[in-house]
């Protein structure tokens, strides 16, 4: 790691998932973030997708990959190619990112003065208090939720130690491009709906699938885009899904797409019924296009509601309530301008990137 002129300790952020979703991106993105202040790495997992597909994304912008090659979580090879690593570049700071690998990188930080940060992105559901969880997180310095509500499922979840603090940091968007207004649709246009995100059951392309009945029985023309890679062992079982139903000609698996911009522009809605979320990237993203959004009434997006967004919320995991919200949206970009103006603007601001960087800067040392 290069000797710089920057205030802030050198920063290592680590994410060894081996999956390509949004804590993988998230993980680039706050390097590349923090990058024109703090002298930083990003370790990943050698032949992942982190290190496959963004080398030179992240060289672009000063920040240099560090891979590390383990079979199993429970890899000692983590532990001792970790610490090499952080001896090496003299790194006071680190973001994690993930859960999996941190009893590992205790064993890596062990005698180390690491302000270590964990950033959550995900709810959980079973609490992690006995004594080796205890022991495991004691040094944590501050627990990152990106919303209120995994502030308090935070909580819920992980002992804190003596000095362990809790801060809230709202992801920030990327490049927002200018949007113009498009026209009320006229009552025989192909409606284009969008779900982004890995393919697996509690991410909700079933219940999306599902819904999109009632637009066949109704003669509405649709197409639904689904974005995302499938969960291992996942893709027989939804693709026998998917092709049970008589409108499937209608629906395209595309999945994984980096440039989701273009995704955006020419949808109408997001059709995205999680059965639970940290704050959805695709969500903000989706809203800050003024897309006409769908979610279940669950996790964080109440949340957003209370920001002051507008979109449709159904009951959650009730099917019926998600077919009459799909319905609502249809009549209502029947018969309004699209995207939604407000949304975006207010997108605009309280997702700033500077904002973001801002608080993680106020964390370092």
């Amino acid at each position: 790691m290069k000797k710089s002129n920057h205030k802030y300790s050198n920063t290592a952020v680590i994410c060894l998932s081996p999956f390509h979703g949004g804590m993988e991106m998230d993980a680039v993105r706050i390097a590349k973030l923090i990058s024109s202040d703090v002298n930083v790495c990003l370790i990943a997992k050698s032949n992942s997708p982190i290190s496959n597909n963004y080398v030179d994304e992240l060289a672009e912008n000063n920040v240099e990959l560090k891979t590390i090659q383990f079979k199993s979580k429970y890899s000692f090879a983590i532990s001792y190619k970790t610490r090499k690593i952080i001896k090496e570049h003299n790194i006071k700071n680190v973001i994690y990112l993930g859960a999996s690998e941190l009893h590992a990188l205790t064993i890596a930080f062990s005698g180390m003065d690491i302000n270590l940060i964990i950033r959550h992105g995900t709810t959980k559901t079973r609490p992690k208090k006995d004594f080796l969880h205890r022991l495991i997180y004691k040094n944590v310095n501050y627990h990152v939720a990106i919303c209120k509500h995994l502030a308090k499922n935070i909580k819920y979840i992980f002992p804190f130690g003596e000095n362990t603090q809790l801060k809230t940091i709202y992801s920030s968007l990327r490049h927002l491009p200018e949007i113009n207004l498009k026209p009320a649709r006229s009552k025989n246009q192909v409606i284009k709906l969008i779900h982004v995100g890995r393919i697996i059951d509690v991410k909700g392309q079933k219940d999306a699938v599902d819904a999109c009945q009632v637009l066949f029985e109704n003669n509405i023309q649709f197409e639904l885009n689904l974005l995302g890679d499938f969960e291992p062992g996942c893709e027989a079982d939804f693709i026998h899904h998917l092709k049970s139903k008589p409108y499937s000609k209608h629906i395209n698996v595309k999945g994984f797409q980096r440039n989701l911009a273009d995704y955006y522009s020419r949808s109408d809605i997001l059709l995205f019924p999680s059965h639970g979320e940290g704050l959805s990237n695709t969500f903000i993203e989706a809203l800050s296009y003024g897309l006409v959004c769908i979610s279940y009434d669950n996790t964080s997006f109440p949340e957003l509601r209370d920001l002051g967004f507008e979109f449709f919320i159904a009951e959650n995991l009730n099917l019926d309530s998600l077919k009459c919200s799909l319905l609502e949206s249809i009549e209502y970009i029947k018969s309004k301008n699209i995207p939604i103006s407000d949304n975006i603007k207010l997108a605009k601001s309280l997702f700033t990137p500077q904002r973001e960087l801002d608080e993680y800067l106020d964390l370092l040392k």
